[in-house]
């Protein structure tokens, strides 16, 4: 068996994958490992630039863009690794990560998912733990409590702010740009949820994990920088609403009708407050014109979301 599988799905992010597999062969690393790129039928060369320029790649080529759960599961029965290795084609992996976070969990045998330390590209931390959602931290956002008190973990949003990242430590969620699963632990969990077609299947597998008793740690001693925007960049006002949707679908999946109802009001309340507010800019900041019709766009294409919800059975 292969030591560790790394996988690797990208849609239209042919510069930043071949920075992410640039930074994986340079890697002097004591493990057998493979690279699988689960391509999401780019159309920018991405599948032709990774044949040229890394062969030893598997290279998994899809004929439509099937989401970003489906694509990673894909990846996932190709692997033969003991470790899997999940990391966002807009990713570059820091010197010594790869065998770390090897080791950790190698002599943590309770541990079935783990995540380095995210920077962002000027190497200031990026904040990647969170909390389950809840309607209490989504309420917290909403109003902005989470900005006002920042450093107060009973009223931050589900992302952790408060927290230094540090320290080792168990956390509910890890984002999923960068994830090491122990296969064991894999294979009694299962596969992601592909009815997520991108977002939130992160959060839902790792609820997963912890319900099967599988600890899930933040481990800062590996390191990556996580440039964001490699795929979503291709259309923001998209991204942005299957994100939403793709919340949405968790809290069916995971809560009752009247809690989601309760999430929904949250959301709409979210949205207005800031569609009022952008509204607002746009008038009296005529340098924020611009991105103010942006935020605009996104509250008024979310509140939409919100009123064309329809209760299903998960």
């Amino acid at each position: 068996m292969v030591d560790i599988s790394v996988i690797i799905v990208s849609w239209n992010a042919r510069y930043f994958l071949l920075k992410c597999l640039e930074s994986l062969y340079r890697e002097q690393t004591a493990h057998s490992i493979e690279l699988i790129v689960v391509d999401n039928a780019s159309s920018d060369g991405s599948p032709e630039a990774v044949k040229e320029n890394y062969p030893e790649a598997i290279l998994i080529q899809n004929e439509t863009n099937l989401g970003f759960a489906k694509a990673n599961n894909i990846g996932l029965q190709k692997s033969k690794g003991q470790y899997l290795y999940l990391i966002n084609s807009d990713v570059e992996v820091l010197e010594g990560t790869i065998d770390r976070l090897h080791d950790f969990m190698g002599a943590n045998p309770q541990i079935g998912m783990a995540g380095p330390r995210i920077l962002y590209p000027d190497e200031t931390l990026q904040v990647t733990c969170r909390k389950f959602p809840s309607l209490w931290n989504n309420f917290c956002s909403a109003v902005g409590l989470n900005k006002i008190f920042p450093s107060n973990d009973l009223v931050s949003s589900d992302q952790m702010f408060y927290f230094n990242h540090e320290t080792i430590r168990s956390v509910d969620v890890l984002a999923g740009c960068f994830l090491s699963v122990r296969r064991e632990a894999m294979n009694k969990v299962g596969l992601f949820d592909e009815r997520f077609f991108i977002y939130s299947e992160d959060i839902d597998w790792c609820k997963r994990f912890w319900n099967a008793d599988w600890e899930i740690v933040f481990f800062p001693e590996a390191e990556a920088i996580h440039y964001g925007g490699g795929s979503s960049s291709n259309s923001p006002l998209r991204f942005s609403l299957e994100r939403e949707r793709a919340m949405i679908q968790y809290w069916q999946k995971h809560h009752s009708i009247l809690t989601i109802t309760s999430f929904l009001l949250i959301l709409f309340l979210r949205h207005l407050s800031r569609l009022l507010w952008n509204v607002f800019l746009y008038v009296v900041k005529p340098s924020k014109k611009s991105k103010a019709i942006h935020k605009i766009k996104q509250n008024i294409a979310g509140i939409k979301l919100i009123f064309s919800y329809k209760h299903h059975n998960n």
